[in-house]
């Protein structure tokens, strides 16, 4: 199977699909020809005017007045990516660098680049062959399109930098020769179609929403396991308390978790407490709120992938070359802080229901274990939680409102929306483990309302993750058992309907 890139619109399935099946792509005969034309127009424009063009006949920022005679142009773009690759930090994980690549190519495809069509067909075989540039994680500012990230994603482009390649990081060039390609002779305007664009915030920002689209679901699953075990109560969940209050996401989640509970024994039960905690009774209010936030989110970053970020930006039909600011991060900045505090919170009340089931109430042991004294029990895997969700409020600091001015003035405001970027992963990483500890701790409090049981889907659910991971009845080194929890997470199929 070959994905053909071409105008059509992109969405989320397609890249799920692209990351898990690692689908080839190629260029579509449509995308091929707008390449050209734009490509062609260039050199034209260039023959027929000495007229000064940003970052083509210029250099660039605030050397935007330095002009560059015709023979130094491709020099011009090649000293552009090296003197760029000023990246820093750890490396960005293999993934996130697919789809660095996947989402330039889609950008370049449109036409109003300015591109050779060698220069986006090696960038294919460098992504059909998991050819992966080594990027590091420090180095943009996420205005001017997110540059030191793309300058290490473009050097081995130029047979310079380091790809890693079947398991192993490799010189660019080596890795160049055994494909026997030579390295690409950027033309005019090339460096700055490769470097200016927001393909390293959007990677991450695509990543995250993917990851927080399931993680969103398994909230609720999880937070309606844990409701049962807690012996909770389901009026909080009725439709008529949320019809009155009518935010989407509310609306979703107490439906969703109406399902997740139908003809469950435990649910029917009348309960001893009159009312249950926030961390339980407002699951819809506070899921819901962070669900709101997640589309918002995920519309932005749709937009991102179907638009071109570079500049200047050439249009052969109008006959314009215009430098704008589509490189600048701000929208996707600010969806990124937002997405962070979406996904902090579900991990704090992830974790205050953790802690709840620990507490010895109703009906269960202190800390889930049957001999608490002798045995600790689940008393440490709170704690982890709770490190977790401490250093995640600290990483919902919103960066886009930080600006440094850089080039001299000339770029006076910028996103900081990779930092956004890479704080949100973070978040992300760390949202899941949350969950893990949450249903480590729920599926052992719900050994001890047994033979009683839940809903047939939770049952199925909690079955499977018993296949991983074993209920526990006494102290044994416990991160084994939590990494195992993550590792059902990550690799466990759900698709819960919208009932």
């Amino acid at each position: 199977m070959i994905h053909e890139i071409s105008s059509k619109t992109i969405d989320f399935d397609l890249i799920r699909m692209l990351l898990e099946k690692k689908v080839k792509i190629k260029l579509s005969g449509e995308a091929k020809q707008k390449i050209i034309s734009c490509r062609n127009y260039l050199d034209k424009k260039l023959e027929d005017s000495d007229e000064p063009v940003y970052g083509i006949n210029t250099g660039f920022g605030a050397l935007h007045d330095r002009s560059i005679s015709r023979e130094d142009l491709g020099t011009l773009q090649k000293n552009l990516v090296m003197s760029h690759a000023c990246g820093m930090g750890d490396e960005v994980p293999e993934d996130i660098v697919r789809l660095m690549l996947f989402l330039k190519i889609q950008s370049l495809s449109y036409g109003h680049s300015g591109v050779q069509l060698s220069t986006v067909e090696r960038l294919i075989e460098f992504y059909n062959n998991d050819v992966l540039p080594v990027v590091y994680q420090y180095g943009s500012l996420g205005a001017s399109g997110d540059l030191a990230p793309l300058a290490h994603m473009s050097l081995p482009l130029l047979g310079l930098g380091e790809v890693n390649y079947k398991g192993k990081r490799q010189k660019a060039e080596v890795v160049l020769g055994k494909f026997n390609w030579n390295p690409i002779e950027l033309k005019s305007k090339e460096g700055l179609a490769l470097l200016n664009g927001t393909q390293f915030m959007s990677a991450f920002g695509v990543y995250c929403v993917l990851k927080v689209f399931k993680l969103s679901q398994l909230s609720d699953m999880i937070g309606a396991l844990s409701l049962e075990a807690f012996d909770g109560r389901i009026e909080p969940f009725y439709d008529q308390v949320h019809q009155i209050r009518p935010h989407k996401g509310q609306i979703k989640t107490a439906r969703r978790i109406r399902y997740l509970l139908k003809e469950s024994e435990l649910i029917a039960k009348k309960g001893k407490a009159v009312q249950d905690p926030y961390s339980f009774r407002c699951i819809p209010q506070v899921h819901g709120a962070s669900k709101d936030s997640i589309n918002y989110v995920a519309y932005v970053f749709k937009n991102e992938i179907n638009s071109v970020t570079d500049n200047p930006t050439i249009f052969p039909e109008d006959d314009l070359i215009i430098s704008a600011g589509n490189f600048h991060g701000q929208p996707l900045a600010l969806a990124l802080d937002n997405l962070s505090i979406a996904m902090s919170e579900l991990g704090n009340i992830s974790e205050r229901r953790t802690y709840q089931l620990l507490s010895g109430q109703r009906g269960l042991p202190p800390f889930l274990i049957a001999n608490p004294g002798l045995d600790s029990g689940f008393m440490i895997p709170q704690y982890a939680a709770a490190s977790m969700v401490s250093h995640n409020k600290q990483l919902s600091t919103p960066a886009s409102v930080d600006s440094i001015e850089s080039s001299k003035g000339q770029e006076d405001h910028v996103s900081m929306g990779a930092n956004a970027a890479l704080k949100a992963y973070q978040v992300c990483m760390n949202l899941e483990r949350i969950l893990a500890i949450e249903l480590f701790n729920a599926a052992q409090a719900l050994d001890f309302r047994r033979p009683g049981k839940t809903s047939p889907v939770l049952e199925d659910f909690v079955a499977r993750y018993r296949r991983e991971v074993k209920f526990i009845s006494k102290d044994k080194p416990m991160y084994d058992e939590m990494n195992k929890s993550v590792d059902f997470l990550r690799n466990v199929k759900i698709s819960l309907p919208d009932p």
